[in-house]
């Protein structure tokens, strides 16, 4: 009798929970595989493609020449445009020498949190949140410590929770994201800034998550940079830019911490992609194509802020940017798994239940995505209602 093979035991730092909209996407894509139509809200992804710049810069890259690793920082060219687009978008100066070109706001999380954090550190991080932060922060064997936010406090966090949260066991750091995934909430001017006052005062490490900078509706969000030259800054050319799969971003860090990110890109990644890099630069030049984009997205909130609450879908996060809206579904159910999996597979249309961004709360809750394009937000709207009403 043969002996069966042993078992492959994973390490206990791999345990951690799904991203579930990506599951979502999945079992979406598959439906789509087998003939269904699916209409898209699971995943924060533009439906734009990247700018005609972005495009054309990447095809002459390719004119025959090698594409090889760039410095382990970035492209040197890249890292001074993103200091100017700093200077240009928020007043901010900032040396070129701070930034490192990173593979997506993913590989910029990774960076920090190993440049910043040791195992069992404690970061605070706003609950519902992003769920990658908690995954990464568990494989890496850091704690994440929940802000709530809710209704009560504008979906944002302040300044007297983050003392608070410290006085209760010490900090070693706060992440921050505004505008917010999944709530579309920003953090006021003010907010940041006595934000940034409390880890300055109590020590804690503030990391700023900016990616979704650009697509704000009614004011322009600012960085942490203009309130703490110690904040880390990340951000990335996935969102505003509709560069998702081309794996770009970047860090700003203090100088300190500069050659401390290198050595580890140098081990973790060699450098982000050069033909990405290369189409990013271009990207920032695309100002006029981007914001119609946004202005798409405009038109998109406010299809399903109009049309949400007459079927019972009113109780939502102020949709301050981003692309999101994060709806209370507490009259319908308190299973919001259960709730996406039939609205995708009776009524298909793909939603991100709340359980991804708050392992508590989330169950009486949902995210939808309104990257989409303009006719897709009307047919969900009609599905959504038609659902509801069975």
């Amino acid at each position: 009798m043969t002996k069966p093979e042993p078992v492959l035991s994973p390490a206990r730092r791999a345990a951690i929970a799904p991203f579930i909209a990506m599951d979502v996407k999945r079992e979406a894509s598959l439906m789509e595989k087998a003939g269904g139509r699916i209409v898209h809200m699971e995943v924060g992804e533009p439906c734009a493609p990247p700018p005609r710049l972005a495009r054309e810069a990447a095809i002459a890259a390719l004119g025959g020449q090698p594409v090889g690793y760039t410095d382990a920082l970035g492209l040197f060219t890249l890292r001074e445009r993103i200091a100017r687009h700093c200077h240009e978008t928020y007043g901010v100066e900032v040396d070129p020498e701070r930034v490192a070109v990173t593979t997506g706001s993913s590989g910029a999380f990774i960076m920090a949190f190993l440049a910043l954090f040791d195992a069992g550190a404690r970061v605070a991080i706003q609950n519902p949140g992003y769920p990658a932060y908690r995954n990464i922060f568990g494989a890496l064997g850091v704690e994440a410590v929940d802000l709530p936010v809710d209704s009560s406090n504008h979906f944002a966090v302040t300044a007297a929770a983050v003392e608070k949260a410290d006085a209760a066991q010490k900090l070693d750091g706060l992440l921050l994201m505004s505008p917010a995934n999944p709530t579309g909430v920003m953090q006021s001017d003010e907010s940041l800034r006595e934000i940034a006052d409390v880890c300055a005062r109590r020590d804690i490490k503030f990391i700023s998550d900016e990616i979704y900078h650009g697509l704000t509706y009614e004011r322009p969000a600012q960085t942490a940079l203009a309130f703490s030259d110690q904040a880390v800054i990340v951000n990335s050319f996935s969102k505003y830019y509709c560069m998702t799969g081309w794996r770009v971003g970047w860090l700003i860090v203090p100088p300190e911490l500069t050659r401390i990110v290198e050595r580890l890109q140098q081990s973790l990644a060699i450098s982000a992609p050069t033909l990405s890099q290369i189409a990013a630069q271009a990207a920032f030049d695309a100002s006029e194509e981007l914001e119609a984009v946004r202005a798409g997205y405009r038109r998109n909130r406010d299809i399903l802020l109009d049309g949400l609450p007459g079927f019972g879908l009113s109780e939502l996060a102020p949709a301050d940017g981003a692309f999101y809206l994060y709806c209370d579904i507490s009259k319908f159910t308190d299973d919001s798994t259960g709730f996406c999996h039939e609205l995708l597979h009776r009524a298909g249309v793909a939603a991100t239940p709340g359980l991804d961004f708050d392992p508590h709360r989330g169950r009486y809750a949902l995210r939808l995505s309104y990257a989409g394009a303009e006719a897709d937000m009307v047919e969900a709207l009609r599905r959504l209602k038609d659902f509801l009403r069975r």
